[in-house]
């Protein structure tokens, strides 16, 4: 780890566009955007040609620990993290335990101070009556409540829980949306003997719809900030237009990268709540992002065995890992002009810090924290399963060759992956969340959104 680093004739990704400048890192922040190329540091790097990004930040990941660490943990995840660009991730509450309160908050936090190498935060879980603990809780950058797709205490779709939950705290709310009794309704009209394609017929467009008109009509009602997760259809993104900054949301790259055609290839790998769903909402979904009707792209990274996946439906589990590779992604449909750079670093990291308030994060400027990734946008890669940093060993994008991808990432300043190489021996750091800065409509300097 050096004290002091020059990133010298890159072209750095500001808020208000692309320029070549030198960038000093120094005592884990950024301490100058147009340094002196002669500048003293502890480390130089020349990068005329390469582009410097600032750190991703994944705000919605499973990386299931405590309780699941045969599928993932804080080590291997972080990992997956650093490989991909990814600084900062928010983790969501449906490990073993769940986590719906401040202890159990705490000891993933404790966990994360010695196994995680890149910066974390991790969601308070809702149920139906731990109303106390969500009005008590500190250090989260927000509340998640499953209206659909979990069991037990993390379900939440009774509708005086759910008003009592938006009405009586006051952290940002996100949400997985998709209608439970929609669900299962579809589920026993379609019968027995069920094939993989049905997974996207049970868990249809009009599950997905009902929920989040469900959920936008008790933010608006109780005016609470309310972020929609992983949206999945076209019917969704007309509801999502802005209501006094209550409302953001945010699509994952498996739901515009792969669609019901797909599952002939992929089979359960592509099995995701919400389900995956046709080409024309792939089509529209990416649109929406291009236009700025979705503000942030998450990933979801949700792991399991490829013998849990194996397992015939509806036994085989919903998720898929991504995080390692969603930049990657991203480069390349920049590459093929789908996108700009500027985008992309708005969609994965001024963005999500915006929303979730998350201090000294999002963008490369004077005073940030030194979290940045520098990129090559002409480097060609194919994605391997047995190269894959994730503990399963495999992605549902195996075989793809993608131009553009991750050379170095530094978090607070220490380089975390060089060139296919990950450095775990020094941890991130806990997220510090301020919410009364937070929240996408925020804008002091109005650059960029």
């Amino acid at each position: 780890m050096t004290r002091t680093t020059l990133i010298r004739n890159a072209d750095v990704v500001f808020p208000s566009g692309v320029a070549r400048a030198n960038v000093l890192l120094a005592d884990g922040r950024i301490a100058s955007i147009d340094a002196a190329p002669s500048t003293s540091a502890d480390e130089v790097i020349d990068a005329p040609g390469l582009v410097l990004f600032p750190g991703l930040v994944d705000d919605q990941v499973h990386f299931r620990e405590p309780g699941l660490t045969h599928k993932e943990d804080l080590a291997t995840a972080s990992a997956a993290c650093a490989a991909g660009g990814v600084t900062s991730f928010l983790e969501m509450p449906n490990t073993k335990p769940s986590a719906i309160n401040q202890t159990l908050i705490e000891e993933k936090y404790a966990i994360a101070s010695h196994k995680s190498i890149v910066n974390h935060g991790f969601y308070i879980g809702a149920t139906a009556n731990n109303i106390e603990d969500l009005t008590q809780a500190t250090g989260v950058p927000g509340i998640k409540i499953f209206v659909g797709s979990s069991t037990g205490d993390l379900l939440v779709d009774d509708q005086d829980a759910l008003e009592q939950i938006f009405g009586e705290t006051t952290l940002p709310i996100c949400a997985h949306c998709e209608d439970e009794t929609t669900v299962r309704e579809n589920q026993e009209r379609i019968g027995g003997s069920l094939r993989i394609e049905d997974h996207s017929r049970i868990r249809d467009h009009r599950a997905a719809e009902i929920a989040t008109r469900r959920m936008l009509d008790l933010a608006i009602r109780h005016h609470h900030r309310f972020h929609v997760l992983h949206v999945s259809t076209a019917q969704e993104i007309p509801l999502l237009a802005s209501h006094h900054g209550l409302i953001t949301a945010e699509v994952c790259p498996h739901h515009w990268e792969f669609s019901i055609e797909d599952y002939a290839r992929l089979g359960s790998l592509i099995q995701m709540n919400p389900s995956i769903k046709t080409p024309e909402d792939n089509r529209q979904l990416w649109q929406a992002l291009v236009e700025g009707k979705i503000q942030v792209i998450a990933t979801d990274h949700a792991p399991h065995t490829l013998e849990e996946k194996a397992k015939p439906y509806p036994e085989s589990p919903s998720g898929l890992p991504a995080v390692e590779n969603y930049f990657a992604l991203l480069l390349d449909r920049a590459h093929r002009g789908l996108c700009t750079w500027e985008q992309i670093a708005a969609w994965t990291s001024d963005a999500p810090a915006r929303v979730w308030g998350i201090v000294g994060k999002g963008r490369i400027a004077v005073g940030y924290d030194a979290d940045v990734v520098l990129v090559d946008p002409r480097q060609v890669r194919t994605i391997e399963n047995a190269k894959q940093w994730t503990k399963t060993k495999w992605s549902p994008w195996n075989g793809r060759s993608l131009m553009g991808w991750p050379v170095i990432t530094w978090c607070g300043g220490r380089i975390v992956y060089r060139d296919g190489q990950v450095d775990a021996s020094t941890p991130g750091s806990r997220l510090v969340f301020d919410h009364a800065r937070g929240g996408y409509w925020n804008t002091p300097d109005g650059i960029g959104l």
